[in-house]
């Protein structure tokens, strides 16, 4: 059993996590989240920790930025586009109780001060952009580290945000090795 209560978008998220895990699940309805769910979640916090789990699309990503701002201390997990891609739709739904169970397990929290200990450099050097394989690379590291993949501007927020030290930075690069 998971301690945190996890939170997702829909009632086939639902399905799909229980699949993976023994957990207190919320779910938001999508677009439709209001303030009681938002209160929900903050309790959900206060007691136990939260771990948002939210489709890797725009519309999860939205999601996770109102809960994020709403609530704070709680955790990310991610799952790649390609994990969560079944017939041309993606979701948490779609992903299998490994891929569930990984993302659970490498949930990152975001940090509260103010981090810049990687920036674009970092990611030229490491060709992590500018590189016609960086779209890849990035998405093998993020899913390496647990924070899913973005574009490069996210990747160093996220990096930064989520307390990556650059030694967990390099032993994701060397685990991936594209």
């Amino acid at each position: 059993m998971i301690k945190e209560v996890i939170v997702v978008e829909g009632r086939d998220d639902i399905t799909a996590v229980k699949r993976a895990v023994d957990a207190e699940i919320i779910a938001v309805g999508g677009f439709g989240i209001n303030a009681k769910v938002i209160e929900r979640i903050k309790e959900a916090q206060k007691r136990q920790g939260v771990i948002v789990l939210t489709d890797p699309d725009h519309a999860g990503e939205k999601i996770r930025r109102i809960i994020a701002k709403r609530v704070l201390g709680i955790k990310h997990a991610y799952i790649t586009q390609k994990e969560g891609t079944k017939d041309d739709d993606i979701g948490v739904e779609n992903a299998s109780p490994e891929t569930i169970l990984r993302a659970l397990e490498c949930a990152k929290c975001e940090v509260k001060e103010k981090r810049n200990e990687f920036n674009i450099k970092d990611l030229i050097f490491f060709k992590l952009t500018g590189d016609n394989k960086a779209k890849e690379r990035r998405e093998a590291v993020g899913r390496e580290l647990g924070i899913g993949y973005c574009n490069s501007t996210q990747f160093i927020t996220r990096l930064n945000n989520y307390g990556i030290t650059r030694e967990e930075f390099v032993e994701a690069l060397k685990r991936v090795e594209l």
